[in-house]
């Protein structure tokens, strides 16, 4: 299993990088094939649960967010939104009952769910929007990596066993170890970054990567499944790997938005 998960971020994070390093159309499109695969795992997950929402309208909203950020980046992001509720209020009401109110707030759920991969490339329109996006990256995979590590050789308490008995105390605690050495390194690395607040970031990355990841295992849990999909070996499916990414680059971006560079 660990071979396999390595083998995959050898094959897995070049590629990112490469995209992130180009931009523009380059990460726009990988976040799309992104989107698209983490819309079919969310849905495959709620029909496992004999909810059946839409695979076009999960795929098509989600995609519809990006386009909102391409367009607008996060201008318009509210109109977006009450764009899509409108038209799966209308889908249910032509489809009714086959398509119920039940299906309706799943569907919703799913494209603001996988929506959040949006974020990924509103990062990279910032003002140094490389380095801040770099550092979401470095610093929840950091996080993942450690907690992953030292939750294997030192955890003993429990986390959350109701959810994921597999995490840990000492694995959390890891966690939010590794994504501040993330950010000390990017301090060293980029000295005219503020020192406090990205120490800060990195301390709150490590809880939002956290929290990401629980998050999933609600739904893995709910759907119970260990893996939301198998196309990466070794990680499972997109979401298991993005999970924490998710939640961290939403925080990213506002963080820095609202407290560095403005």
């Amino acid at each position: 299993m660990l071979r396999h998960r390595i083998l995959s971020a050898l094959v897995g994070i070049p590629l990112l990088i490469a995209a992130v390093w180009h931009g523009n159309l380059s990460l726009l499109v990988i976040t799309g094939l992104l989107m698209v695969l983490a819309a079919v795992e969310i849905v495959t997950l709620f029909q496992r649960l004999n909810l059946y929402p839409l695979h076009g309208l999960a795929v098509g909203g989600s995609l519809f967010l990006l386009l909102n950020a391409y367009l607008y980046r996060d201008a318009a992001l509210g109109g977006a939104v009450a764009l899509i509720l409108f038209i799966i209020l209308g889908v249910m009401v032509f489809l009714y009952p086959a398509f119920s109110p039940v299906e309706g707030a799943v569907t919703l759920l799913a494209i603001l769910y996988v929506g959040l991969f949006s974020y990924i490339y509103l990062l990279r329109l910032l003002p140094d929007g490389w380095i801040w996006l770099t550092f979401t990256l470095v610093g929840t995979w950091s996080s993942d990596t450690v907690a992953y590590f030292i939750g294997k050789k030192w955890g003993r308490r429990q986390l959350a066993p109701a959810l994921s008995p597999g995490k840990t105390v000492e694995g959390a605690i890891g966690g939010l170890a590794g994504s501040l050495l993330a950010a000390a390194a990017f301090i060293i690395i980029y000295p005219f970054l503020p020192d406090g607040p990205l120490l800060l970031l990195g301390l709150l990355l490590g809880l939002a990567a956290l929290l990401g990841d629980l998050v999933e295992s609600v739904f893995k849990r709910q759907a119970g499944v260990k893996d939301a999909g198998d196309i990466i070996p070794g990680h499972g499916g997109i979401l298991d790997r993005f999970d924490s990414m998710l939640f961290t680059a939403p925080l990213v971006y506002y963080y820095v938005g609202m407290f560095i560079i403005s």
